[in-house]
């Protein structure tokens, strides 16, 4: 299986390292780092998760900013892997609560007795939170909520009047509260990343959505969780339902192309009510993963134009609309556009009164990059920049620039319009009532708009 495993920082420094098995050389970490940092390829700037050197097969995934790696010299399943390396950071996330590299300088001794629980000689033996609680006794020491980032409203639960920041969620699951009470807490995460590509003229070529439901439970002793979902629910192309059975349900419906569940979720009464039954394991793991590529109303539209402006010079207009309610907030937008390869310097001019945006010319591989730091439903913004070129562009310029690529999150907004209609759980009395937080996000897969 894998020879080695090692999490490095973003600056190359090697935090974590285990070597299983002994049969790779010494140094691979920094051999890893250096390959990657200084990475050429024909069709990416960024290392592949996949890659041989040497006749070593360096395998990693990046998480919080982290660069999870395996090594292995033999022909191993690479999917098989990255399924390994994204599950041991969720292990390790839910008993330290929050996943930085803070975190695991504190707690590298909770962290080692994890890996050698998980990995046995280089094999997997679990990744289950909920079984390693029986081999691993040491407790994690807490971050100061202090030294985190400031959240923005990505990082925020809401239910109704009442909001929660996303530090509630950034606990270990075997932590305590101060007096020796247990967090009776559940969350439940709707997470979308959407897939969009729009023609030169405006219209949508492709779209297709990715959801999952993710959650994480602080309940004691494990109740039983229903989870309801929207009744005009309806799985397949053509209405049909998981079972092959014909949906009933009339337009306007939610229609998922295909889902799938946890082991844990039982489907009794999924088709009758569309509800969800499961008792919830200890840490963060998906209820329900989706995908759909009916039509939907994407969040943004984006138009971009360029023209010649003389001899050698052009000018791009980028434009930016969102098409959702007033009340919601899109933030951390990046727009960024190639531009031609004999573009020598670019002047960004924005609207009177625009606050809070950055733009940027990458001289080093010819991009422009538009941020914004929010953006209010209903809004549109522009941007002209003025391009300046070596040579004449022999009317080469709208084959050599874009496409547009669009970065965002969406908090407490779901393109799919999948809702959780209730979150009940098995009462133990009538005194029992703990807090219940749903939150909804939407995130950019990709996001084209072609020139």
């Amino acid at each position: 299986m894998i020879s080695q495993f090692f999490v490095l920082s973003q600056r190359g420094d090697n935090i974590v390292f285990r070597d299983y098995r002994g049969e790779i050389q010494k140094g691979s970490a920094e051999i890893f780092f250096r390959k990657v940092k200084f990475w050429k390829g024909e069709e990416s700037e960024e290392a592949p998760p996949i890659f041989n050197l040497d006749g070593v097969n360096y395998i990693h995934v990046k998480v919080a900013g982290l660069l999870f790696v395996a090594t292995t010299g033999i022909n191993v399943s690479p999917s098989l892997v990255l399924e390994l390396l994204q599950r041991i950071a969720r292990v390790i996330k839910d008993y330290l609560g929050v996943l930085n590299e803070d975190s695991l300088r504190k707690n590298f001794v909770l962290v080692y007795e994890l890996l050698d629980e998980v990995i046995d000689f280089g094999y997997p033996q679990t990744t289950s939170t909920e079984l390693l609680k029986s081999y691993v006794f040491n407790e994690p020491l807490v971050i100061d909520a202090a030294r985190l980032p400031a959240l923005g409203p990505a990082a925020m639960f809401m239910q109704g009047a009442k909001k929660m920041p996303g530090t509630a969620v950034t606990k270990s699951v075997i932590a305590i509260e101060p007096g020796g009470r247990k967090r009776e807490e559940i969350f439940v995460d709707v997470i979308e990343k959407i897939s969009v590509t729009f023609s030169s003229s405006g219209y949508i070529l492709t779209s297709e959505i990715d959801g999952t439901i993710q959650m994480k439970s602080y309940l004691t002793g494990n109740p039983e969780i229903r989870l309801a979902l929207n009744e005009d629910l309806s799985i397949g192309r053509n209405g049909s339902s998981i079972y092959g059975y014909s949906s009933s349900t009339g337009g306007g419906m939610v229609i998922l192309d295909d889902c799938n569940f946890h082991e844990s979720v039982q489907l009794d009464s999924f088709e009758v009510d569309r509800k969800l039954t499961l008792i919830p394991s200890d840490g963060e793991f998906p209820v329900m993963n989706y995908r759909m590529t009916q039509e939907f109303k994407p969040p943004f539209r984006i138009n971009a134009l360029i023209q010649e402006a003389g001899a050698l010079k052009a000018e791009v207009i980028l434009k930016v609309r969102a098409d959702f309610p007033s009340n919601i907030t899109a933030n951390t937008i990046m727009v960024q556009m190639p531009l031609p390869s004999y573009t020598t310097r670019v002047s960004f001019e924005l609207e009177p009164g625009t606050v809070g945006n950055t733009t940027d010319f990458k001289e080093g591989t010819k991009r422009l990059e538009w941020g914004l730091k929010k953006i209010v439903g209903g809004s549109e913004h522009t941007l002209r920049a003025k391009l300046t070129f070596n040579q004449e562009s022999h009317g080469n310029i709208m084959r050599e620039a874009g496409p547009v690529n669009m970065t965002f999150t969406i908090p407490m907004y779901n393109a799919s319009r999948l809702q959780v209609r209730y979150l009940e759980i098995a009462k133990k009395s009538k005194t029992y009532n703990p807090y219940r937080w749903v939150r909804y996000v939407t995130q950019a897969n990709s996001y084209v708009a072609r020139l």
